[in-house]
């Protein structure tokens, strides 16, 4: 079997269990990735090569544990699902995954970032991304008619785990929108590339990237920030605002609530409204 009869294995694997194009492109860069450092197919490789590629990976690469656990998944379905061959998985075990607490934007700084963007579509994708807290990859995978202005809420097609949800759609956003579509014009999808050789697609999350950072730039934000800041500011200032976390979940798209209690440590102490307990006993003596 080639290097490529393995990956097209792994495509073929994925789709038939309905993973999201996400997923399946994940697992097949991680088994493309896996084969050309070695120059030979999964097939001629064993669980030794795994925990070497992955040992280099963390020594050499200086990857995350986030990163190395992405790698991890994906050859165990490269091995388990896709070529049918079981893993000792507890020789491969998942790095130990810290989070730490992410830079927030505020809100002084969303206004400035959004002033600072090149383009109304520029402007339009980033407040869409903030306005109903999307990942990167909902945002660029909008259609014009995911747009429900009536009911003033975003359809979000085959998101994270290959699930569809509602999301809010902000007044402002809506009005943004509207002004963005009146100079664009876009027929199919809502945030389309302007490439002449790119004609009628959508924006790649790529170009997204370079869209946010460019602008962050401008901006003067000096804060370690990516797009997905938006979605973290979003429930964070939703949060600020009295936002029942049930709400938040909901409007992520998380499946456990746990995940949406993270943003509980992104609040400001001084956004809660609270005083110690001590403050309200007669004040201790020295």
């Amino acid at each position: 079997m080639t290097q490529e009869e393995v990956v097209e294995k792994v495509r073929f694997y994925a789709r038939l269990r309905g993973l999201s194009k996400n997923t399946e492109e994940e697992y097949v860069t991680k088994a493309r990735a896996f084969q050309n450092h070695y120059g030979k197919p999964a097939t001629e490789l064993g669980l030794a090569d795994i925990q070497n590629y992955l040992y280099y990976l963390l020594t050499e690469h200086k990857l995350c544990a986030g990163s190395i656990n992405t790698y991890n998944s994906g050859l165990r379905f490269l091995y388990q699902i896709a070529l049918d061959r079981p893993l000792e998985t507890t020789k491969i075990p998942c790095q130990k995954n810290s989070r730490p607490i992410p830079d927030i934007l505020t809100r002084e700084e969303i206004s400035k970032l959004l002033q600072a963007t090149k383009s109304l579509r520029d402007k339009a994708l980033l407040a869409t991304i903030y306005g109903a807290g999307l990942r990167i990859s909902e945002a660029v995978s909008l259609k014009v008619s995911d747009i429900d202005s009536a009911n003033m809420q975003l359809l979000i097609r085959n998101g994270k785990g290959g699930k569809d949800r509602f999301a809010i759609l902000s007044a402002a956003d809506l009005n943004l929108l509207r002004d963005y579509w009146k100079e664009y014009r876009p027929t199919d999808w809502l945030f389309t590339s302007v490439s002449h050789n790119k004609t009628g697609l959508h924006l790649t999350k790529r170009a997204a990237l370079n869209i946010f950072h460019e602008a962050a730039v401008a901006a003067g934000i000096t804060k370690q920030v990516t797009p997905h800041t938006l979605r973290h500011s979003f429930a964070t200032h939703l949060l600020e605002d009295g936002v029942d976390l049930f709400h938040i979940k909901q409007l992520l798209g998380h499946v456990d609530i746990s995940t949406t209690c993270f943003y509980l440590h992104l609040v400001k102490i001084s956004q809660m409204h609270v005083k110690s307990p001590l403050d309200s006993m007669s004040a201790p003596h020295a």
